[in-house]
Formats: C-alpha cells, structure tokens, sequence
C-alpha cells in the first residue's frame, strides 16, 4: 500500500509515520505540510491511501480533496469533530480524531485495505456537499500545476462553455471544470442570480440594468454586459430593490 501523509504539523506527521511503521507493506511515498503539496504529490503519485488533516493553511483538506480528484481513497486526521458528518459526505474511508491509539488507528487503516480490495475507490468529490450545509466563501480552480483560490466576493460573473464555467474576477478569466448550473447552487443566492441560462452575475457588480429590442442586459461596474433573459430580469429587479 502507497501512503502519503498530510499534516501541517511535523509532530502530528510523525506519529502517523510512527504507527504506519508497524506495517511492513505499507510504503510512505510523499510527506507533505501544506495543501498545495498535498495536490501537487497525489496526483502526481497517485497514491493508495492519504492520511489527512483538515485544518491547514491556505487548502483544508476538503479542498484538497476537490482538487486531488477521485483516484485515492482518504482518511481524515483533525482534532475537530464537527467535521465527521462532511468527511463522510466526501466519501472517506474513515476518521481519525486527534489523539488517537495505535488501535485506532489500525481500524482506520483496516478500513481502507478493505476499501481497496473491494475496488469501491473513492466516490467523485462533490464540493456540493459543503455547499448544502453553507455557500462557498472561495472558488478553487486547478490550472495545471497550479492552484487559484478565488473569493467568491470577488467574482465579478461567471459564464457557461460546454462542461466548464469561465469566472471572472479582476479582468482575468479562469476556466473550471464544472456545470454552471451546479456551481450556481454552491453560490450564496444573496450575492449572485442566473440572469440568463449562460450566465451568472456578482449582484454587487451590476450598475444598470438596460432595455434592448427583444431583452435586457446587465452593465457591470467595468463596462461588460451581460445579456438577460425575461426571468433573469425578474430576478434581478427583486434583488436590486
């Protein structure tokens, strides 16, 4: 079994490290002690097993997850309970809430060796699934190598391009691949409307709303208009008061 271990902490890598010791079939490919790493080495090393913290700096391990995608099987390590419920919505093999014994930990790692012989993997990551519980505070986009992090105050709109969406944020355009209509129930309804069935609008960020021959469009603070449909219209109005 190919692990690797995700943890901010040197000590809380170590101990992990320690009770994998007492696996002779378990081979640590990759330590990592920042979810930017975390991403870079699975999918470069394409693990079977990740043992990882939830709370760290700059990507929990949520986001990690959703960046990571669906090839390696996840157990959560964090000293913070409220996050089983969503661990397991994310389809984790198992949770490790810190401290925890050796014997603890052996189930987790039973678990997943039963995970794996059955050849279940992990379910595609749903980043909905936080989305359900509260609207995304930040977008994550994957560009290669590289990772964006994108708050979603700052999103100025967002447009439909086949299986992806294109956001829009300070003049820069980032491609994501994700339905619109999927991401447009992981937004706070407060903040951004579909005002038409390929785009999606920062409320925030529309000066005026015009009339055309056939259909209105939205003008933003930085001049781009965005077409508007009749429904889209209706609830612009609503929110614009």
């Amino acid at each position: 079994m190919r692990v690797i271990i995700v943890d901010d902490e040197d000590l809380a890598r170590g101990l992990v490290r320690e009770f994998l010791s007492a696996h002779g079939d378990v081979e640590i490919v990759a330590e990592c002690a920042n979810g930017f790493d975390a991403v870079k080495a699975i999918t470069e090393l394409e693990p079977d097993l990740v043992f990882l913290d939830i709370q760290m700096p700059k990507l929990d391990g949520f986001e990690v997850v959703e960046l990571a995608g669906r090839k390696t099987h996840y157990v959560f390590v964090t000293a913070f309970d409220q996050y089983a419920l969503k661990a397991f919505e994310v389809h984790a093999v198992d949770y490790l809430l810190k401290p925890y014994s050796q014997k603890r930990f052996d189930e987790a790692l039973a678990h997943a060796r039963g995970s794996l012989r059955s050849s279940l993997g992990v379910a595609a990551v749903v980043s909905e699934a936080a989305a359900r519980h509260q609207p995304l505070e930040r977008v994550l986009i994957r560009d290669g190598a590289k990772v964006h992090v994108i708050a979603a105050d700052n999103i100025d709109f967002i447009e439909a391009q086949d299986d992806y969406v294109q956001i829009n944020a300070g003049g820069k355009g980032y491609l994501k691949n994700q339905r619109l209509a999927e991401l447009e129930q992981q937004l706070d309804a407060a903040m951004f409307v579909r005002v038409h069935r390929s785009y999606i609008v920062n409320i925030a960020r529309v000066s005026r709303i015009e009339p055309g021959k056939d259909s209105h469009s939205a003008v933003l603070a930085d001049g781009t208009r965005i077409p508007v449909s009749r429904s889209g219209y209706q609830k612009v109005r609503d929110l614009m008061g």
